[in-house]
């Protein structure tokens, strides 16, 4: 592949100030639960169902031990406690806490340490399920034909599952490598995960186990069929983003849109909230083997892609540095950027091909996303088909990992059956036409994606050192990310965050981070 020049030192230094970024939100994350996080531990231990009302179970113990101030001893101590003070199981000890005459005081119930092994087997069942998934998954991919970089990913958004199952099946007839089913509009601001299968959503379809577990069957037809792998995706985000990667560790997804950034700039989710949420899910998700996807993209949306385009590059370092202390493999982190910039500018292509080239060298071992133009698409559907046109060229010329394929009708409604065979039949095209293509040219070292690349690149640098010295949380106050100003305490969710009791329990995150031995 053709490569630009990419100073070494300015990139090892780029990933020192956003390791001590990371470093600096870490102590926070450290000495700190959430409800969400609370959620996914009683989920993981086999807490289930909702009542009439449909307020599941894991809500309703966790909600009521936050209202008795007991969030920082974490669920985990008040269900161990309740198993060896001779609880059948750990349903029946989540409905004798949510459900009884009052809550037991933390002081009168079993030690920390009485609680911690009278969950010993629950735990060990807990990591299992996610192993067991893992391995189904894996052994899945190896039976069939996995697609050849650039993956093509395609959308689905009904708002029924049952119909989102069946356009999935038709999207991977028509070629597609990745099927995501694109979350309900707002979701992300429930604090509450819906039970069982949903046939109403707007925008999208909700995120639910049931759901989760439908399209994956659906999938596994697909691969039956035609001996390709398709692989699945949803969104880990919001604040029950723990919950949900916990569901898509064992449902078997493939990838996850998981970002905490995405969150705080572009639906107010207090950042405590969702650092604390992130690393937890994250945790989870390394332990899968899920990738996941980053949102860098989404800064294009509402800030200017020449002259912002910095701050996707520094975001996407400090994610990286997030995603390592959360314990996930560079091939896990697909970090994410978008073909945004105004195609009216003289030579946008060409500051495109800088952006992608210069990601993709950054972060070689990464399965980077590459997302298709949005922000410039009219009702022209014809210019809107050649603008994506162009933006294949750019993501196979660079290898890019995955391209979220762009429709023709992007800024008209929701992509239609025969708007998703298109863009994959022009994206089928493009890829195969210009497969080699970037093995076959060299870039000017004083040319313009050259420098563009250099000048991209120093910004980035600029910008860490400045995010650095005033730690992440004063720099998203000062709206340094999509032009977007959030506040440490304000944003919705935090009067879920609770800081840890020192004797907080949690042995499923105690596994996660391999501070007790499998």
């Amino acid at each position: 592949m053709a490569r630009l020049f990419v100073d070494e030192a300015v990139v090892s230094r780029c990933r020192e100030l956003a390791s001590a970024i990371a470093a600096d939100v870490q102590t926070t994350i450290d000495a700190h639960t959430t409800v969400g996080v609370e959620r996914t531990v009683a989920r993981a231990y086999g807490v289930s169902g909702a009542d009439p009302e449909g307020t599941p179970l894991a809500n309703a113990l966790v909600d009521r031990i936050h209202k008795g101030g007991g969030t920082g001893h974490g669920v985990a101590r008040y269900l161990g406690a309740a198993l060896a003070d001779g609880a059948a199981d750990i349903q029946g000890a989540a409905e004798r806490l949510a459900y009884g005459e009052s809550l037991p005081d933390v002081a009168q119930i079993a030690s920390r340490e009485a609680a911690a092994r009278a969950l010993a087997p629950f735990t060990e069942a807990a990591i299992a399920r996610i192993d067991d998934s893992r391995d189904a998954r894996e052994a899945a991919k190896v039976k069939r034909a996995v697609g050849e970089s650039p993956l093509k990913y395609v959308i689905v958004a009904t708002g029924n599952i049952h119909d989102d199952a069946v356009q999935a099946k038709a999207a991977g007839f028509a070629g597609a490598d990745i099927v995501a089913v694109i979350r309900a509009t707002a979701q992300s601001l429930l604090d509450y995960v819906p039970e069982g299968p949903t046939t109403e959503g707007f925008g999208g379809t909700y995120a639910t186990q049931a759901n989760f577990r439908i399209i994956r069957q659906a999938l596994d037809e697909i691969a039956h069929e035609t001996g390709r792998y398709v692989a699945q995706t949803n969104y880990s985000s919001g604040l029950c983003m723990s919950e949900i990667a916990w569901m898509a560790a064992v449902e078997r997804l493939d990838m996850l849109l998981n970002d905490a950034m995405y969150g705080i700039l572009f639906r107010d989710i207090n950042m405590v909230r969702t650092f604390v949420d992130q690393y937890f899910s994250r945790r989870i998700v390394a332990r899968s083997g899920i990738v996941i996807n980053t949102g860098e993209d989404n800064y294009l949306t509402t800030a200017d892609a020449v002259e912002r385009a910095h701050t996707v590059l520094a975001s996407q370092f400090i994610n990286e540095a997030f995603a390592l202390r959360a314990g996930l493999r560079e091939e896990q982190m697909g970090l994410g950027h978008a073909y945004e910039i105004d195609p009216w500018i003289e030579d946008s292509f060409l500051l495109e091909l800088a952006q992608a080239q210069l990601v993709r060298q950054v972060f070689p071992k990464h399965p980077i996303k590459w997302m298709p133009p949005t922000k410039f698409k009219t009702g022209d559907i014809l210019h809107s088909h050649i603008h994506d046109a162009m933006f294949n060229l750019v993501g196979v010329t660079t290898n890019q990992s995955i391209e979220l394929l762009g429709m023709f009708s992007e800024a008209i409604h929701t992509p239609l059956l025969m708007d998703r065979y298109l863009a994959l039949k022009g994206a089928r095209y493009i890829f195969g036409a210009a497969r080699h293509f970037g093995d076959e040219i060299e870039f000017k070292p004083d040319g313009k994606i050259a420098r563009r690349a250099t000048e991209v690149l120093e910004k980035a640098e600029h910008l860490l050192v400045e995010v650095a010295d005033q730690g992440i949380w004063e720099a998203i106050g000062h709206g340094v990310f999509a032009d977007v100003k959030r506040t440490r305490t304000g944003g919705k969710g935090f009067q879920g965050v609770v800081a840890r009791d020192p004797g907080y329990l949690n042995p499923i995150l105690d596994r996660l981070e391999g501070r007790v031995a499998s």
